[in-house]
């Protein structure tokens, strides 16, 4: 006897096969599609070109959506591990058979999410588990995972800057090749052609937080105060994104560091993988990984220290970017540092790299703490180049900005702002040469350094003359192609500093003859009446002792005794006398005329 079957038991899921195959899938944004398969034990996809296999094991997985996408629909699924998987690429059939295998083999319900269409650019951020989604009217316009964001910073009193992560170049041609261009967490927009780095979110009013707990704008509860809203939705984003504290153990700390470039003064903490950058208006977290260069570059006024610090992906402030960090230290002032790490961390991940105590100069300190988490090799200025000054840094200007030009042994760095990396190998050619006046010329000449490729200059000016010997003698070192365009001008700067030295002896020589060449008539028409005024007597002798003498003045009175001893005798030298007192009383009348 059978037992009857009833109405209310559940009707049985029909099995799916041992394993489900997809075809021309895209994962996380990938630029070729793959094959996407689904067992008991797991999901996997493989490239159709051939590479590396992406897994994901049956007990990560905590949810999974469905939804439409870009490329068809998109299957999503969330990991147990804070990770979100994006598959893309499927047909709305295919809903049917994902949904099947979800349920069985994972105990997963595919949830369907319809998107917001109407595309409006207000509504409503709503902070899941993994990522923020933007709603319209109860939908989903957008959805951020949280791994993406690099950095938010409040960009006004109601505006929150959300900045995302950029993959680099490194990571453009390696990752490529394993995944057809599918990016690991944190750098899935680079996969394709255009990326998003920024956006922006204008949230006005007030938010009702609750006292001692995490702002998610509930109004439940007693216990609350009113906080602007975008300082509310800044800090659940801090929390969410893992940006700040919470990003793990605080290894060390320095307080007040003063930055010429972004110029400010900003907190650095270092973390195990990342550091922090605490400012007034911005906060930055910067990975480990993006530094390229480390340099610790002395400045020429004895006092101060710079440590430059190249990155890439450039850090971003609004629409500038700035790919070199500038601090400045004190040389004379000291820290006392403990870290916040055991002697076993110490031994076993840093390989005795970091002490556990530090009291020593803060750029020291600093520099060894990078050099240790950072795993970047600290790069000096060359030997082989010391100015004229015994320093390693000369001054010069990039246009109209001041700055300290350094040698190194691979390289040209210039700081503070803007700040220039050149690399000797990038280097076509250098032209030494003078810019300006003959006498600014003399004292300063300019550098231009010329790329290969056609890819530009650079300019370095206002260097001074006592420079060029140790810079030349350094590009010969470096085996630089120098051309030295100062000397095709040194001789008609010669000749016109001598041009200039027989002009000032003429002068001295023939100081007489200048009224004559080149004065006003009325100097010359004065000289000639005195002439005349002290000659009325006898103008034949006058003329006679001119034509012997030089005609002077002084000689005057010799030409009159010489006509004294004529026949006439006294009375013409009696004459003479007279017409010398009223020589002497008609001068000063016309002394004001030479004045005028």
């Amino acid at each position: 006897m059978t037992e009857p079957v009833t109405d209310n038991a559940p009707a049985p899921v029909a099995r799916p096969p041992a394993r489900e195959s997809f075809e021309h899938i895209y994962l996380d944004l990938s630029k070729l599609p793959g094959k996407c398969r689904l067992a008991e034990n797991g999901l996997g996809w493989r490239p159709s070109g051939g590479g590396d296999t992406f897994t994901l094991d049956h007990t990560n997985m905590a949810s999974a959506q469905w939804s439409r996408a870009a490329r068809g629909y998109e299957l999503k699924i969330y990991s147990r591990s804070g990770e979100v998987v994006q598959l893309d690429g499927f047909v709305e059939d295919d809903m049917d058979r994902l949904s099947k295998c979800m349920k069985v083999w994972y105990g997963l319900t595919l949830e369907h999410k319809e998107h917001a269409l109407r595309g409006w650019n207000w509504g409503k951020g709503d902070f899941g588990k993994q990522e923020l989604a933007f709603n319209v009217q109860n939908r989903p316009a957008f959805e951020i995972p949280y791994t993406e964001i690099s950095n938010t910073n409040l960009a006004g009193k109601n505006e929150v800057a959300v900045e995302f992560s950029v993959p680099s170049k490194e990571e453009e041609t390696a990752i490529a090749g394993h995944l057809a261009g599918a990016r690991p967490q944190g750098k899935k927009a680079g996969g394709g052609v255009d990326q998003l780095v920024e956006m922006r979110f204008y949230i006005p009013g007030t938010a009702k937080k609750d006292v001692g707990d995490d702002a998610d704008g509930s109004m439940n509860g007693e216990d609350q105060e009113e906080e602007n809203a975008a300082n509310v939705f800044y800090n659940m984003l801090m929390d969410k994104a893992e940006i700040g504290d919470v990003a793990g153990d605080t290894y060390a700390t320095f307080q007040d560091v003063l930055h010429l470039t972004p110029r400010g003064r900003f907190g650095i903490d270092m973390y195990e993988k990342s550091f922090r950058l605490r400012g007034k208006t911005y906060d930055y977290k910067i990975q480990y990984e993006a530094i390229k260069k480390f340099m610790l570059l002395p400045k020429p006024d004895d006092t101060h220290t710079l440590i430059t610090i190249g990155l890439d992906p450039p850090l971003r402030q609004g629409q500038t970017r700035y790919p070199f960090l500038v601090m400045q230290f004190k040389r004379d002032e000291e820290i006392d540092l403990d870290l916040n790490m055991t002697e076993e961390m110490i031994k076993a991940k840093y390989d005795g790299k970091l002490q556990a105590r530090y009291e020593a100069p803060v750029h020291q300190v600093v520099a060894a703490v990078f050099r240790a988490l950072s795993g970047k090799k600290v790069v000096q200025p060359s030997k082989e180049f010391e100015s004229h000054h015994h320093q390693a840094g000369i001054k010069c200007s990039i246009k109209a900005n001041e700055g300290l030009l350094y040698c190194l042994d691979k390289s040209f760095m210039f700081v503070p702002k803007p700040a220039t990396y050149i690399a000797f190998e990038t280097i076509h050619g250098i032209t030494m040469s003078r810019v300006g006046g003959a006498i600014s010329a003399s004292r300063t000449f300019d550098i231009t350094v010329t790329l290969k490729g056609n890819l530009g200059e650079h300019q370095f000016s206002n260097i001074n003359r006592s420079e060029q010997a140790p810079l030349e003698a350094f590009f010969e070192f470096k085996e630089l192609r120098i051309k030295n365009e100062m000397v095709e001008d040194s001789g008609a700067l010669i000749a016109a500093a001598l041009q200039d030295e027989d002009m000032a002896s003429s002068d001295d020589e023939v100081v007489g003859a200048r009224p004559a060449r080149g004065s006003a008539d009325e100097d010359e028409e004065s000289v000639d009446e005195d002439f005349q005024a002290s000659s009325e007597s006898d103008p034949e002798e006058e003329y006679d002792s001119g034509h012997e003498s030089s005609g002077g003045d002084v000689e005057m009175p010799d030409a009159d005794a010489d006509g004294g001893g004529d026949a006439n005798g006294g009375a013409n030298g009696d004459a003479g006398g007279d017409d010398g007192d009223k020589e002497e009383k008609k001068r000063p009348a016309k002394k004001p005329k030479v004045r005028k």
